[in-house]
Parts: structure tokens; C-alpha cells; sequence
């Protein structure tokens, strides 16, 4: 049924107050109607005490150390600050947080009296036997059947949040905003990490490189001794290209070595939201020193720190007030719409106060009663929502607790891969050396000299991979630690 404002201030008030009660009787009957049950979770399992046997039971964890204390390197530090300003998915990702205040402020205004100002004219002619047709206006004139209407002022349009539909929305917003808020945390531990990685990996392939050099060289005097060996009678051609296939094997290596340190730097630079440049250094691998000993403290305390984990907590309060809402929209709503203006038949009428001054109040109470297919679909979407929310939030924790555990037994692990691959460099060195002295006094072949030299720059090569993991392996705990943000860093 609708009211204009012309009806309200022209027409019979007794028809008008019989007419409402009429509607509102109708509506009412919406109330009646049972809500939806509550939706229903099971319950979580409990998190273990302890990340195993590799982390001892301490309180401390190192992802309370802020990003430019965890990393010692200078160089590394200024690259992870330039990617925290400056890179695509970071500064995406603080839009996202803007979105989700956006939305926050929309559901506050929802609760406040909307106020519009407009202007309207219309032209009626009622029918002969029409119930609405006006004869006279309230002072007594006559009005001819077709006349105009005019109305200039201000109309309002104001929800009254009587079952806390409105408070749920906002609540939901809110929960919203802060989710957003850690998946900015999130992007932005993993960009310290990926950038800690990549400058990992960038060493590591330095330090290939020099290996391969050093050996390149050492090589290329053997096939220069062997060369001047065949000459003497001392060696065969055999001798020659067996010991130039393995100087062929090594240049090969360090054109892959080149083409990685190459492709690192250039993914590091989009990284840093610039065009491919060179990435200064600092110290080399053998340089860097892995902690003996990281603290993990308690996985209650600490997986709560992880940005997903704190994202899924709050997407799971927010789904909950989504929920509340939808069973709140089978109640009924009530509705003022309050108006203040000037209405008149004629336009020289119009700003004729106080003859013209029209306002009135309508209030309206409605619920739903046939056709609910929409609610119920809210609903059902709200709940399945929920119920997946709950579960990321399970998976979130449980995510968490496998990376930390990993990580801690692969620190252990390679620690001491890297220990017995130092080891097995040393034995191998020295056996290059003795296979030399014993080719010169013509006591080994020439297969067991290249063998030795083969030996040697594969321990060396493995042993840069084994450092390379164990840097690896501590920034990925750092950052499934829940390090790589600071309090100081959160924005307010």
C-alpha cells in the first residue's frame, strides 16, 4: 500500500488509521512463523602441548623477534624494506583492508535515519465512482476532479533494529575489517619470506659459481699437464679428452649457474616492484651462520599468532553474525518514514507558508509471509558459511602446527647433513690431491684423477645445496611462527 504525501496531508485520517491497522495485523502474522534452528559445530580437537621431541617446551618463540633483528644481513634488510613499500601484492592487499572499512562504514549507516530532499509534481484526475477523488481542500475550497500536485521538502526512511538484524551486520563488518586487516599480515609474512628465500638462493648460486670457477681453473691446468704428458709418451690421446670432457662438464655448469643467479635477481626485483637490475650482496653463504638452537615456544600461544589463523578466527565470528542476522530477517521489521515540506495544488500556492506546510509520520511493520525462498536461502548460504569457516579455521591451526613441526625436524636433520657433506668435502679434496701426486709418479690413471675431480666439485656443489636448505628451512619456520610483522607495523 503506499502512502504519498499529498494522501497523508489531503485524505481522511480515519480512513488512513483503519488502513494501517489493517496492515499491521496482516504482517504480524509473520511473527508467528518458527525461525531457523541455530547452526551447530562440532567440537575442535585439542591442540598438542608440545611441536615433538625437536622443540623444547618453552614459552619463547623467535617470530616475536621483529623481521630486521631475525635477519642479520644489512643487504637483506634493505631489500625486504623496499618490498614492503613498493610491492604489487602488498599494496593490493592494504586496498582489500580499505574494502572491508568501506563495508564497515556502509552497515553503521544502516542504522541511521536515512534524510533525502526532493521534489515532486504530479496531475490526478480521479474516476467519477473513485473513493480517493478530492473535493475541497481543508479550508473549504473547491477543488475541480483534475488537479495538480506539488511537493518540495525532506523525507526520512528509518529502520528501527528491534531484533539486532542491523547490530549483527555491523558486527559482522567489523569482524570483516580486522580479517582483512591479518590477511594483510599474512601477504606480508610471506613476501619477507619469499624475499629472504630468493636472497638465499641468490648466494647459494654465487657461491656454485665460485666453486665451479675454482674447479674450472684446476681443470683446465690438468688438461695442459696431460697435453704435455702425451707429448713425452707419458699419456694417451684417451687421456686427453677424457680430462677435457670433464673441463667441458664444468663450463656447462657455470652457464646454469649464471642463468640462475640471473633469474633469481630478476624475480627478486618484481618482487621490489622494479625492472631487472642488479641486487647488491652482502655476506657470501659460507659467511652467514644458521642459530644453533630456534625456540618454537608453545604451539597454544604461538599458532595464534599466525595471520591465517587469526584471519579464520575472524572470519568465523563474522560468519556467526551473518547467521544471526539471517534468523533475525523472519522476524518482522519496523519501519518510520517521517516527511516535512511543502505541498500545494498550484505552484504561486507552494511557498505560501503557513498554508503549505505539510508533514507526517508513517510507521510501518512488516514480516514476511508467503514466498520465503530468499530468506531461506540467506540462511542456508549464512550457515554453510559458517560451518566452512569453522573448518578453515580447524584447517588453519592444524596447517600451522605440520609446518612448524617440519620445519623444526629439517633444521635438526640438515644440520647434521651439512656437518658429515663438510666432512666428505675435506676426504675428497685430499684424495684429488693424492690422486694427482700418484698420476705424476705413475701410480694412478687418469680415470681415477678425473673420478677424484668429479668427486669433489659434486660434494661441493651438494654441500652449497645443504646450506642453502638449512637457510631455507629457518625462514619458513620463522614464518610459520607467525613472524615477519611487528605490533609497531599494524596499522591503526
Amino acid at each position: 500500500m503506499n502512502y504519498t504525501p499529498s494522501n497523508l496531508r489531503l485524505g481522511q485520517p480515519a480512513r488512513f488509521a483503519r488502513r494501517l491497522a489493517t496492515f499491521l495485523a496482516l504482517t504480524g502474522l509473520g511473527s508467528c512463523t518458527a525461525l531457523a534452528p541455530p547452526v551447530r559445530t562440532p567440537r575442535a580437537t585439542a591442540v598438542p602441548a608440545t611441536f615433538g621431541a625437536a622443540a623444547p617446551a618453552d614459552a619463547a618463540s623467535v617470530a616475536q623477534l621483529p623481521w630486521p633483528q631475525f635477519f642479520a644481513d644489512s643487504a637483506l634488510v634493505a631489500l625486504i624494506d623496499t618490498a614492503l613499500r613498493v610491492n604489487p601484492d602488498q599494496l593490493i592487499a592494504v586496498e582489500r583492508v580499505e574494502m572491508a572499512r568501506a563495508g564497515l562504514r556502509a552497515a553503521r549507516g544502516a542504522l541511521l535515519p536515512t534524510v533525502g530532499i526532493g521534489a515532486s509534481a504530479s496531475f490526478d484526475r480521479f474516476a467519477d465512482y473513485a473513493a480517493q477523488g478530492q473535493t475541497s481542500t481543508n479550508d473549504g475550497r473547491e477543488l475541480p476532479n483534475g488537479v495538480p500536485n506539488f511537493f518540495l521538502g525532506l523525507s526520512s526512511a528509518w529502520e528501527i533494529d528491534v531484533w539486532g538484524k542491523l547490530r549483527q551486520r555491523r558486527q559482522a563488518a567489523f569482524a570483516r575489517v580486522l580479517a582483512s586487516e591479518q590477511g594483510r599480515r599474512l601477504v606480508q609474512t610471506a613476501l619477507v619470506a619469499q624475499v629472504a628465500s630468493l636472497y638465499y638462493e641468490l648466494l647459494t648460486a654465487d657461491n656454485q659459481l665460485a666453486v665451479l670457477g675454482k674447479n674450472r681453473v684446476l681443470q683446465e691446468r690438468a688438461v695442459e699437464l696431460v697435453k704435455l704428458q702425451k707429448l713425452g709418451g707419458r699419456a694417451t690421446e684417451l687421456a686427453v679428452q677424457q680430462f677435457t670432457a670433464q673441463l667441458l662438464r664444468t663450463r656447462s655448469l657455470e652457464a646454469e649457474a649464471a642463468q640462475r643467479i640471473a633469474a633469481t635477481e630478476n624475480t627478486l626485483n618484481r618482487l621490489l616492484g622494479r625492472y631487472p637490475q642488479p641486487i647488491r650482496r652482502g655476506r657470501a653463504l659460507t659467511a652467514q651462520v644458521v642459530p644453533a638452537a630456534v625456540s618454537a615456544g608453545l604451539p597454544a600461544a604461538t599458532l595464534l599468532r599466525r595471520p591465517d589463523v587469526q584471519q579464520a578466527e575472524l572470519e568465523l565470528v563474522a560468519s556467526r553474525a551473518d547467521v544471526a542476522a539471517a534468523r533475525a530477517a523472519f522476524l518482522p521489521s519496523l519501519t518510520l518514514s517521517p516527511y516535512l515540506g511543502l505541498n500545494a495544488y498550484s505552484p504561486a500556492l507552494l511557498l505560501q507558508t503557513p498554508g503549505s506546510l505539510a508533514y507526517g509520520l508513517l510507521g510501518g511493520l512488516s514480516a514476511p509471509l508467503l514466498n520465503r525462498s530468499a530468506l531461506r536461502a540467506e540462511y542456508g548460504r549464512s550457515a554453510a558459511q559458517q560451518r566452512a569457516a569453522y573448518w578453515n579455521y580447524q584447517k588453519a591451526i592444524q596447517t600451522g602446527f605440520e609446518e612448524v613441526n617440519t620445519n623444526l625436524r629439517g633444521l635438526e636433520n640438515f644440520r647434521r647433513v651439512t656437518d658429515l657433506r663438510r666432512q666428505e668435502v675435506a676426504a675428497l679434496t685430499q684424495a684429488v690431491a693424492v690422486s694427482n701426486d700418484l698420476y705424476r709418479a705413475s701410480y694412478a690413471t687418469y680415470l681415477e684423477v678425473v673420478t677424484a675431480q668429479r668427486s669433489v666439485l659434486d660434494a661441493e656443489l651438494s654441500l652449497s645445496d645443504a646450506r642453502r636448505q638449512q637457510f631455507l628451512l629457518l625462514i619458513d619456520l620463522y614464518r610459520a611462527l607467525g613472524g615477519g610483522w611487528t605490533a609497531a607495523e599494524a596499522r591503526p
